[in-house]
């Protein structure tokens, strides 16, 4: 349970919606989360359910006397360790080297041995990302903006940073990689298994037409992200949109 309450505040954007409602001091809606943390409703919205299925928020009805169905409210619940966030995630965002090291060599002896080492790595990614990924109820399909939120909010937890471009664009910069050195070192390999992440994530998603594009390391400390919405089933050719989860 320890280990998994980590994993659900290694997020910076949850941390950043914790720290919202902490410095709130009050019952606060989605909405208005969302405007704080500058995420989309969607998004704010899947990491509150992460946080009170781990019992960090509650939910509660508001109780001013407006006209209508009572709004559903956030707060958060008492630390019952006493525990900040911020020093949880410190503690859950160091690197172990023993990782570090398993995943260079395995890595390389991909590189080394494959007569296709992007291609061999991207399958692995598919399969992946159709396992992690936030799945909606039964017999529902999300739309497009859902589907490109239930990915970034994958990539959320697996440590990423995804943020939205700071030209008010439809990219993504994922500030943080939480393989940097192995993607440093083997780019081929590494990033061919965060994109088959995305691939596999929108396939089980039902949104195949939906296309990643990664540009590794376009700035120094990031990479960028587009998700375009291809016109075909195999997603090749034009596009006819980029999505945006923000």
């Amino acid at each position: 349970m320890r280990t998994r309450r980590r994993r659900v505040l290694s997020g910076v954007s949850r941390v950043a919606v914790t720290e919202a409602l902490r410095e709130a001091g009050h019952p606060l809606s989605v909405s208005e989360l969302a405007g704080l943390v500058g995420l989309h409703t969607n998004t704010v919205r899947w990491h509150l359910d992460h946080l009170a299925g781990e019992g960090r928020v509650e939910r509660v009805a508001e109780t001013a006397g407006r006209p209508g169905r009572p709004r559903l409210l956030y707060t958060l619940r008492p630390l019952a360790n006493g525990v900040p966030p911020a020093e949880r995630l410190a503690d859950a965002a160091e690197p172990a080297h023993g990782y570090r090291l398993l995943a260079d060599l395995l890595a390389g002896y991909l590189s080394e041995t494959q007569p296709d080492p992007v291609a061999a790595a991207t399958r692995a990614g598919r399969a992946w990302g159709g396992y992690l990924v936030s799945k909606p109820p039964p017999f529902t399909r999300p739309d497009a903006a859902d589907a490109v939120g239930r990915v970034v909010e994958l990539l959320d937890d697996l440590g990423f940073s995804p943020r939205p471009d700071d030209g008010g664009g439809d990219g993504i910069s994922l500030c943080a990689c939480p393989f940097r050195d192995v993607a440093r070192s083997h780019p081929d390999v590494a990033c061919s298994v965060h994109l088959g992440l995305m691939q596999g994530a929108f396939a089980e998603l039902g949104m195949p037409r939906l296309s990643p594009r990664l540009a590794p390391f376009s700035t120094p400390s990031s990479c960028h992200l587009e998700i375009a919405v291809g016109t075909s089933a195999s997603g090749e050719g034009s596009t006819e949109k980029e999505v945006s989860p923000w």
